[in-house]
């Protein structure tokens, strides 16, 4: 788990080997299997057959890994060096069978909880976002009902599409079904666009979800705002779900249903770093598309999200307490 001298080992050192070159390992950190151990991880699931629009996102992990060969090792927005005070490592991908998709949420299910072991905490690339369901399915065998911070244009609590339960519009209406959030710390943050109708966030409210808008954040102060969503959360074991389509189509193209109208890449960064100090006990990053991507416009957004959320996470205590 750590050098000669008990120091986590990190990115590969960009002074002396060219960003553009060696593996393409997330920020170019060291793979799972070279290591005895690591207390954290991000992997990659690479399916997309819940998606009720533009297919793609099952090529989301090898582009966000791609995107993320610039990232450095000190974070000077949080003071922090993610990847010296806890070993991060990359664990590969999952293969999961991309025509039925029970049968991938069961291996999404299973690999989670293999990977996260007793105590590791993950960060998941995607893939559409079906995939987190499984992913709370773990984290509730962990921790109990967590506290669901989502972000999304979309509310994706809803019942069906096409009469289908499990699909990227409805994980966290199966989540809820399953008790596995806490009804009263979880949070959208996001959302917008066009709905089927009222009802449907009358639903997500009953669902256990607060919300903050993209209106909220075009009228009120950033500060106002971060306040309120931690308010939220509370001391409660959070798991974040960011979907990529959060941002602003300028900001993230790359994505299977685009809105008008979203957050900066600025104000989604603001946001994540606000979770400093919290008990985040697990996140992912879905539905990066790279097949409508510009200059990885999209994938360099995604990479700098999951690098801030490697950084929030708590560091592990090695004491044996």
């Amino acid at each position: 788990m750590t050098t000669a001298d008990n120091q986590p080992i990190g990115p590969v050192d960009g002074t002396r080997v060219p960003r553009y070159a060696g593996e393409a390992t997330f920020a170019r950190l060291p793979r799972l299997p070279d290591l005895a151990d690591a207390d954290a991880l991000i992997w990659g699931v690479p399916f997309d057959s819940g998606v009720s629009y533009r297919p793609g996102a099952r090529f989301g992990p090898s582009h966000v890994r791609q995107s993320s060969r610039l990232l450095r090792p000190y974070n000077p927005a949080l003071d922090v060096s993610p990847f010296a005070r806890q070993q991060v490592a990359d664990a590969g991908d999952v293969g999961v069978n991309p025509f039925n998709i029970q049968d991938a949420i069961g291996t999404i299910e299973s690999a989670a909880r293999e990977l996260s072991g007793t105590s590791r905490r993950l960060v998941t690339v995607g893939g559409d976002h079906t995939i987190a369901l499984p992913l709370l399915r773990v984290a509730h065998e962990r921790h109990g009902p967590v506290a669901v911070l989502h972000f999304d244009a979309h509310l994706d609590t809803w019942d069906t599409y096409f009469g289908e339960p499990y699909t990227h519009g409805t994980p966290f209406r199966r989540a809820s079904d399953e008790g596995l959030i806490d009804f009263d710390h979880s949070m959208h943050v996001g959302i917008r666009g066009p709905i089927y109708a009222k009802l449907d966030l009358d639903e997500s409210e009953r669902l256990g979800f607060a919300a903050i808008n993209c209106r909220d954040f075009a009228r009120k102060s950033l500060d106002e705002l971060l306040n309120r969503m931690r308010e939220r959360l509370g001391n409660r074991p959070v798991y974040v779900s960011i979907d990529i389509d959060v941002l602003d189509p300028g900001f993230a193209p790359g994505t299977g249903t685009p809105e008008a109208g979203g957050l900066s890449s600025r104000e989604l960064l603001e946001t994540v770093r606000a979770l400093d100090g919290l008990n985040v006990v697990g996140a992912d990053v879905v539905e990066v598309a790279p097949a409508y991507d510009h200059a990885e416009i999209t994938g360099i957004a995604a990479a700098h999200v999951a690098y801030e959320l490697l950084s929030v996470l708590p560091v592990p205590d090695r004491s044996g307490s």
